[in-house]
């Protein structure tokens, strides 16, 4: 099929199922307008009142026509004729020529063409980080040329194309690493000027394992190979090439780069198959300790502990331990927040010199049509690339009422009433792996597709098959079961998924990112901010070695290098920055509200508004960090203070930093840490806090402070000005936050933004009252 035809067929089909003209997706790079004055404009005529297309198409041109002045120029103009789902047509034409057609009998409306490119997930488009933009972020950082991102991770596929170095220059100077040779990976071949080094660490594991890793037997490579797939697809998020026409079976079909395309890999594979998956600390700090030295700028970690969390001083938790170092040597470290939301307190790499990502979602979705016999269509989500099932019987598990009830989990592969049917389920729980077995039985059973109710309108996984697994909400599925018992004879037909781009689709927090308020210490605010996590289309390790693949994938670990890359864009723009104002510059200049306006909400039983728990700062926006006008910097000092405020001892705090500690004899207030957030777990009385600020905008700057908060506490600044000149750069403000409750009480949240008229520098606030003893 050509790609014109395609891109008119997906139009059609897109209308067939919107009855208003709504948004054009395309995929391909779109010329400059010959003429300035036109534009194309989309004229919606409604439903097709003639069957005769030939007919239809006439009367379009004839219509254009009389705005237009000759059919000559109306067929000029055309860009499309809808005659099929609709009736309706796109044309170049100026606004006036629009206005006027706009008036003619028939016309619904008339509409301006709205053009998307689907990027690399969509998400790097999404974010403001198109290429065609020459003052975002990507272009004004000569798209992170120079810098250097170090990922630990399961390794990398070196052969995959979007690790190709066209266009780019020299390997920086400064770099030291190696690219080590071993397992199927010739370390002389698989580096070139964008994957510039590669190794892998083992030992730690072997040790722990007690005897040597076989790689046969789990599928691993004893080199820097990737074998699962998720170091591949994390390194092209954060840095991949440009590779055009990449699509997962036609689904997200467009460009594929990564945030920083300019920027170099380097690869610490760290993780290793034994056990489905497993990084020894070891093996993790040899990492950091390996990328110290070799000069990366920016450390990509989308690895998590588990719950409960080592001390930031723990020699076990090697994350918090490499990534201070790393931070001290000015290396900025990006971790995953985990995935085990929507459950409080469940965030990890809660360490305040880490950037910590949780994960959202884009503006995309994979509409699926359920046809039910009674001519009723409803639309699911999912990654069905397969045939349509035509009409096939509709079966619900039912049971009796004195039996336990059968949910999607329950299924089995010995459940021969499967057989040629499609199967509604419930889900019960938010268990992915009993869900997987569930959906793997109907097909073991030979049933012909799945339809699955649940509560969360997006997950951890993609069950991206040929077999349709198609997700509908408990309503929607309520529904459907209403239909099944309202007829003897319940009939369904799926059709496979389609892309969709852009509204009416939101912004919200994913089901499974892990939230706050961090368990270890409260008082810091984690996670820090979200980016983009669900569905993401990247590198994949291919069937065989030679040919590309992408795959899609979701989880924080997809989320966290969207991040990184951001913070190569920011290291090349800055590269005296240090992580703590790189961070602050993201977490002050986060969306809280969604793009087009509204609300962003936190996927959960039930979804509700997002809080800083939810997503820290907000949802990631580069354009915002390239100019946040003041930032919050912090050096190892700063968090050595934050040590002796959680009450380490010295011995413990110098395990960590190497270098000889004296607490102060007052323990010093971790309220006073200068994170550009504020947390506040136990509010007992008026408590004031203080906070620097210091200024990276015009050197003759006034900002005015705003605080934003619900009914019963109180928030007072000083001062509530900020004057900056040659003279002064930094300056330290008090906040002092009070409680009008008088009962213990959950979070409540806000902000305090400090604005210039032209920067908004918004901080999080989330304070808690307790009034005496808490039980719970």
């Amino acid at each position: 099929m050509s790609l014109l035809l395609h891109v008119k067929n997906t139009i059609i089909m897109s209308f067939v199922l919107v009855p208003l003209l709504l948004i054009l997706n395309v995929h391909y790079m779109l010329p400059a307008l010959a003429d300035s004055n036109s534009n194309v404009y989309i004229v919606y005529l409604g439903k097709r009142q003639h069957p005769d297309v030939e007919l239809l198409t006439r009367t379009h041109h004839e219509m254009l026509s009389t705005v237009l002045g000759s059919e000559e120029t109306s067929k000029e103009s055309m860009v499309y004729s809808y005659k099929h789902g609709f009736s309706g047509f796109a044309a170049k034409m100026t606004e006036a020529q629009a206005q006027k057609l706009s008036k003619l009998p028939g016309v619904v409306h008339v509409t301006r063409n709205e053009f998307y490119k689907l990027q690399t997930t969509r998400s790097w488009d999404y974010l403001g980080l198109s290429t065609t933009s020459p003052s975002n972020l990507l272009n004004k950082s000569k798209m992170g040329n120079g810098v250097i991102i170090g990922l630990l991770d399961t390794g990398i596929w070196p052969e995959s194309e979007v690790f190709n170095d066209e266009g780019l220059g020299p390997i920086p100077s400064r770099w030291k690493g190696v690219c080590e040779s071993g397992e199927l990976f010739d370390g002389a071949k698989a580096c070139n000027r964008k994957l510039i080094g590669a190794r892998y660490f083992i030992r730690g594991l072997q040790a722990e394992y007690g005897q040597p890793y076989n790689t046969s037997a789990n599928d691993d490579y004893m080199s820097p190979r990737d074998p699962s797939g998720h170091g591949t697809h994390t390194s092209s998020i954060a840095g991949g090439s440009f590779v055009a026409n990449v699509s997962y079976h036609g689904l997200g079909l467009g460009t594929v780069r990564g945030g920083a395309p300019g920027a170099r890999l380097a690869m610490y594979k760290v993780c290793w198959q034994l056990y489905g998956g497993v990084c020894s600390d070891a093996d993790v700090l040899k990492g950091f300790d390996e990328a110290i030295h070799d000069g990366v700028d920016v450390l990509s970690v989308s690895l998590v502990a588990d719950i409960p969390l080592y001390s930031d001083v723990d020699e076990r938790g090697s994350i918090p331990i490499g990534s201070f170092h790393a931070v001290a040597k000015g290396i900025t470290v990006v971790c995953a927040a985990g995935n085990a939301g929507p459950r409080a307190q469940t965030v990890q790499n809660t360490a305040p010199w880490i950037l910590t990502v949780a994960a959202s979602t884009v503006d995309r979705s994979f509409p699926t049509p359920i046809m039910l016999g009674n001519n009723q269509t409803i639309m699911g989500q999912a990654m069905f690339t397969g045939e349509d099932t035509v009409f096939a019987t509709l079966v619900y598990p039912e049971v009796s009422d004195l039996m336990v009830s059968r949910n999607c989990e329950s299924l089995s592969s010995t459940d021969d009433w499967m057989a040629g049917k499609v199967v509604l389920c419930f889900v019960s729980e938010y268990n992915m792996s009993l869900l997987d077995d569930g959906i793997w039985s109907v097909k073991e059973a030979g049933g012909l597709g799945v339809i699955v109710a649940r509560t969360s309108s997006d997950y951890l996984y993609s069950y991206a098959t040929r077999f349709p697994c198609v997700q509908v909400t408990y309503e929607t599925g309520t529904q459907i079961l209403y239909y099944i018992r309202s007829t003897s004879n319940p009939q369904v037909r799926l059709s496979p998924s389609r892309t969709h781009v852009g509204k009416p689709l939101s912004t919200s927090v994913a089901y499974f990112s892990s939230r706050g308020p961090s368990s270890n210490a409260p008082a810091i605010l984690k996670p820090d901010i979200a980016a983009p996590g669900v569905k993401i289309l990247a590198a994949s390790p291919p069937d065989r070695p030679t040919n590309g693949a992408f795959a899609f994938r979701s989880g924080t670990s997809m989320a966290t290098p969207h991040v990184s890359g951001i913070v190569a864009l920011l290291k090349s723009l800055y590269p005296d920055w240090s992580p703590a104002a790189i961070k602050s510059a993201i977490v002050t200049t986060a969306l809280s509200a969604d793009q087009s306006g509204g609300p962003i909400f936190a996927e959960g039983e039930p979804s509700k508004l997002a809080d800083p728990f939810d997503f820290g700062g907000g949802i990631v926006n580069p354009n915002g960090a390239a100019d946040p006008g003041l930032v919050y910097d912090m050096n190892t000092e700063d968090y050595v203070q934050y040590l002796c405020a959680m009450g380490y001892n010295d011995s413990a705090i110098f395990q960590l930093t190497q270098h000889p500690t004296v607490c102060p004899s007052k323990e010093p207030s971790i309220l006073d840490v200068n994170l550009p957030s504020i947390t506040i777990p136990s509010l007992r009385k008026p408590t004031i806090l203080t906070r620097t600020v210091t200024n990276v905008g015009p050197v003759n700057s006034k900002y005015k402070a705003n605080v934003e908060f619900a009914s019963g506490i109180n928030i007072a600044v000083r001062p509530e000005i900020l004057i900056f000149n040659s003279k002064t750069k930094t300056i330290t403000f008090t906040v002092m936050i009070s409680s009008a409750h008088n009962v213990n009480a959950g979070y409540y949240f806000g902000s305090l933004t400090w604005t210039d008229g032209g920067h908004v520098v918004r901080s999080p606030i989330a304070v808690r009252t307790e009034v005496g003893e808490s039980f719970f």
